[in-house]
């Protein structure tokens, strides 16, 4: 089996990866003021979810994420929903990108020597279910196999839909991380990502050192990249450092934009600017990143200056 990342690192050298999903749907007006946050708008509102990995796309975006991040059968079921119909909005989260990625494709690739993008089916963290801010400490009630129990149903739905790869982000704890390769090993035909939240230039939101935590997955073979997200661009540039201090695989970096999330007042705080993302861009990528994105509160634009950095957003064909 071939890494679905590999084309992309060989032809262009950078995989762009899309932006914020939930911070953007907020942002063009969407209440999402939700224990379900972004998947509720896989009951709700689909098209908007379609509309905005088709705009990621558009914006040179190479692979797009789906909105699972936080959709789970519990979750679902919770709010009244039976097993079939949670299971069914999961596999729709990762169908919407197919569909938004294939109506781009259609047109693009008739005027380009970009490559087709790739559907990643985000595996958000326990914590993103529990909804209580947990997914930023890691601090949980179970342990590794508690934690394997909790993920295994999501990931064989995940695993089946589709996707070219998982998505295994925001990712708190090492007990988390252990979880989840354990579920990679017990699917044979399945790539996964997994990155980590951090707190510091070293460590991840538990406290364990990212490069034990890089070491750690670097031995699994079906581990497409291992890296960042959902950290402030501050720090990326020493945990870049740190992984690369560790692995050969390819590193993966979508910081949030920068702004500082209260979860007291579930407000963020301060401003982005996506010209100076971008420029943080060049630098993640001389550091050896080569899966290059962002998490919550960046954008499209974010997106497109990222691509302008490493390429035209569109390659004629000669």
């Amino acid at each position: 089996m071939t890494n679905p990342i590999s084309p992309f690192l060989r032809q262009q050298g950078t995989l762009i990866l899309d932006g914020g999903l939930a911070t953007e749907l907020e942002r063009r007006g969407h209440d999402l003021r939700d224990a379900l946050w972004s998947a509720r708008l896989l009951r709700d509102d689909p098209d908007a979810i379609r509309q905005l990995h088709l705009d990621y796309y558009g914006a040179g975006a190479d692979c797009c994420t789906s909105a699972s991040y936080q959709a789970t059968l519990p979750g679902f079921m919770n709010h009244g929903y039976s097993a079939g119909q949670a299971a069914d909005l999961i596999r729709l989260s990762v169908r919407l990108v197919i569909e938004a990625r294939d109506a781009f494709w259609a047109v693009e690739s008739n005027r380009t020597r970009r490559l087709r993008p790739l559907v990643a089916a985000s595996v958000g963290p326990y914590g993103a279910y529990l909804a209580d801010g947990s997914e930023y400490t890691g601090a949980y009630e179970l342990d590794e196999a508690g934690l394997a129990a909790f993920h295994r149903a999501r990931w064989a739905i995940l695993a089946g839909s589709g996707a070219d790869l998982l998505a295994c982000e925001t990712i708190p704890s090492l007990a988390e991380a252990r979880a989840l390769a354990g579920l990679l090993d017990e699917t044979p035909d399945v790539w996964a990502w997994f990155s980590f939240s951090c707190r510091d230039g070293a460590h991840i939101s538990d406290g364990t050192p990212l490069a034990e935590c890089a070491a750690l997955l670097s031995g699994h073979e079906r581990v497409a990249a291992i890296g960042i997200n959902c950290t402030p661009p501050r720090f990326i540039p020493d945990l870049i450092r740190a992984v690369a201090a560790v692995t050969d695989k390819p590193i993966i970096v979508y910081p949030n934009s920068g702004e500082t999330y209260d979860p007291l007042t579930k407000r963020w705080l301060g401003e982005a600017i996506p010209a100076e993302f971008g420029t943080y861009s060049r630098e993640w990528r001389k550091l050896g990143a080569g899966l290059i994105g962002g998490c919550c509160r960046t954008t499209p634009d974010h997106v497109r200056q990222i691509s302008d950095r490493f390429r035209k957003r569109t390659w004629p064909i000669a």
